[in-house]
């Protein structure tokens, strides 16, 4: 088991609890996640992960949970009363802030009402819905377990519930998909009124179904995905969201904090067959496999597939990637506080790209992407990284 450095002062910790249990594998998932309802491997699931748990609040005082997000899998269908004892579990061996955000994804065929007022009760306060179209024949050919009615109802069952701060995850660049068909996707969902969206594209991955067959699926080229993601952006903006990272859109003050957590290099703890973590300047990813992390945790054995110390010039580079991300964005004055890197390299870059409408400064001098400089983002992270590289180190005054 890890061995996790204790820290005195308060420090802002995410908590993920990776689920791993799913009705059915979607078609394009590439995320670590099984088929099954067997009640043995499901009991020794939460016996180990709560174990865990339990091993890590020891090493970790000097934490204040802000952010816990159960993902998976379905965490729905692993069922509440499971759900219940893992946060219990939390909450007994860290010190969670009362105002936390406890989310929890789930599918529209997994949740009941019963489900919903058990979990609203015991705390958990934000629901990330998986729905991904409304054309059900596209739901089908995803591999979905669902139809759009019931993720309509599933919503609806969610609201009943009490849950004031929900999610709802779209796919855009689906097989046969075209702009018009994804306009009214947006259109119809966006009736629901959820307080937040996330709009992703269809990445088919290696070792998925899709990646089988992805020659004849019949996928959107780049310039209509892109078209459809413009529209997604407009769309949003017009009926009052704001895009504060690339995918991610919300009703005002409504951002998923959690999330941001990675975005923005805040400390997070995962627990569960392949989680990650980033947590007292390590980065460790569980072993992906769920037999051998029950017997890991049951044994007393290795649980890593990956360990490792960040340098801190790989830090600056993810500072510059996963903040441009965000609205948040990059500042000179930060950047080389924080690194001792010289910004001026990297304005440069910065200022050409603004010639082109893909990088602006806001009101606080901080650097941004634009919607159009989103579509291009690997090319300008790219070029950042190559300007970082060349640089040299500042001066210590």
């Amino acid at each position: 088991m890890p061995i996790l450095s204790k820290r005195q002062n308060k420090t802002p910790l995410g908590i993920y609890v990776h689920v791993p249990f799913c009705r059915s594998k979607c078609q394009y998932c590439d995320f670590y996640s099984m088929a099954t309802k067997e009640d043995k491997l499901m009991d020794g699931y939460l016996d180990a992960v709560c174990d865990h748990i339990k091993e890590a609040g020891e090493l970790a005082p000097g934490y204040k949970v802000d952010t816990i997000y159960f993902g998976g899998g379905t965490p729905t269908f692993f069922g509440a009363d499971g759900m219940a004892v893992i946060l219990t579990t939390i909450r007994r061996n860290f010190d969670v802030d009362n105002g936390a955000e406890i989310t929890f994804e789930c599918n529209p065929d997994s949740v009941s009402d019963r489900l919903l007022h058990r979990l609203y009760a015991e705390g958990f306060n934000r629901v990330s819905l998986g729905v991904q179209s409304d054309d059900n024949d596209m739901l089908k050919k995803l591999g979905r377990p669902h139809t759009y009615e019931q993720a309509a109802m599933a919503y609806q069952r969610i609201r009943k519930a009490g849950f004031r701060n929900v999610s709802i995850d779209l796919m855009y660049g689906l097989p046969g998909q075209d702009l018009q068909d994804w306009q009214e996707t947006l259109d119809n969902v966006l009736r629901l009124n959820p307080e937040h969206v996330s709009c992703y594209a269809l990445r088919v991955e290696q070792g998925t179904p899709f990646w089988d067959v992805k020659d004849v699926l019949n996928l959107p080229d780049d310039e209509t995905q892109a078209d459809m993601y413009l529209a997604a952006v407009e769309t949003l903006r017009g009926r009052g969201f704001r895009q504060y990272e690339i995918s991610n859109f919300c009703r005002k003050g409504l951002i998923s904090k959690h999330n941001m957590k990675y975005w923005t290099g805040g400390e997070y703890l995962g627990f569960g067959p392949s989680a990650s973590s980033d947590f007292a300047g390590k980065r460790f990813v569980l072993k992906r496999d769920l037999q051998a992390y029950i017997a890991a945790i049951r044994d007393g054995g290795d649980i890593m597939e990956e360990m490792e110390e960040i340098p801190m010039r790989e830090r600056a580079g993810e500072y510059l990637m996963l903040r441009l991300r965000t609205s948040v964005g990059i500042s000179a004055a930060e950047y080389e506080k924080m690194f001792l890197l010289p910004f001026g390299p990297l304005e440069e870059v910065l200022e050409k790209r603004r010639r082109y409408f893909q990088a602006n400064q806001n009101d606080n001098g901080r650097w941004v992407l634009t919607p159009k400089g989103y579509l291009v983002s690997n090319d300008i992270i790219t070029d950042l990284l190559i300007a970082q590289d060349e640089s040299h180190p500042l001066k210590r005054i």
